[in-house]
């Protein structure tokens, strides 16, 4: 299937490792270019240069953390200026810390939202105007399948990724008739370092090894397994294809079955 996005440009953001590295990737393997950033110079210039020798396509890596307000200008403006357009963006940052109401204070739950909320926020703004000079665009959000089913001993993650849907359902109104579609993707349980450092600190709190903990996660799943990152990334590259062309407002979840709701 061509999913019609060679020379297209693309920013992810968080894309080092993980679930932004394996979207980066995906892309720049169906023809895109790609800008990728991170906090860490080395690492998401190694990442880039590493997806630009796989794939062959161009991918520039460049220093940011999206917790700033300054990134999306310096990450957006960095592809403009490399790649002359931008056409599809992936907001993603890394999830804030696990734990129970209690733990958290004012201060874990400001950091919380500029993280997961603020960071999208921020990029969306920097990007519509250069999609909309492009001709449209696509907008997409990596979450959390926690939107639709919180998830136990995340309150942070669970509320604050739940004000991106709403920010994405209205932008996906708002920015219809500039042909730019925003969409939410939500992971499962896929296994990351992110993940990994959960399934850990569920083990730690329970007293159990991380093993035990890491088969009633997967016994959890219908599939029996968890995700591979390739598998989340193959949802995003098709979201921002122009197969998905009629799309937008959509939040759609790769958790392998773990869902319970109708919707």
């Amino acid at each position: 299937m061509d999913l019609g996005l060679k020379d297209k440009v693309a920013v992810v953001c968080a894309s080092s490792r993980g679930l932004g590295y394996a979207c980066a990737w995906e892309l720049a393997n169906e023809g895109a270019r790609v800008a990728l950033c991170s906090r860490e110079a080395k690492s998401i210039k190694e990442a880039a240069a590493r997806i630009a020798r796989e794939t062959g396509s161009k991918a520039l890596g460049v220093a940011a953390d999206v917790t700033k307000a300054e990134a999306a200008k310096k990450v957006i403006g960095a592809a403009v200026k490399n790649f002359g357009r931008l056409d599809i963006l992936v907001n993603n940052a890394g999830g804030p810390p696990p734990g129970p109401f209690e733990t958290h204070d004012d201060q874990a739950w400001l950091a919380a939202f500029e993280l997961n909320c603020l960071s999208a926020v921020r990029f969306s703004r920097e990007a519509a105007p250069a999609m909309r000079r492009s001709g449209g665009g696509r907008i997409i959000n990596i979450t959390s399948v926690a939107v639709k089913q919180p998830i136990e001993g995340l309150i942070l993650s669970n509320a604050v990724r739940a004000a991106v849907i709403g920010l994405a359902k209205t932008l996906s109104n708002e920015l219809a008739a500039d042909k730019i579609l925003v969409n939410n993707v939500c992971p499962g349980f896929i296994e990351t370092d992110r993940t990994r450092a959960l399934v850990k600190a569920r083990a730690e709190r329970a007293g159990k090894s991380y093993e035990e903990i890491f088969r009633q996660q997967c016994a959890a799943i219908p599939l029996g397994r968890m995700g591979e990152p390739r598998e989340l990334a193959a949802l995003v590259a098709f979201l921002a294809s122009d197969r998905a062309g009629y799309i937008t407002g959509a939040t759609i979840q790769a958790d392998g079955g773990l869902l319970k709701a109708l919707m």
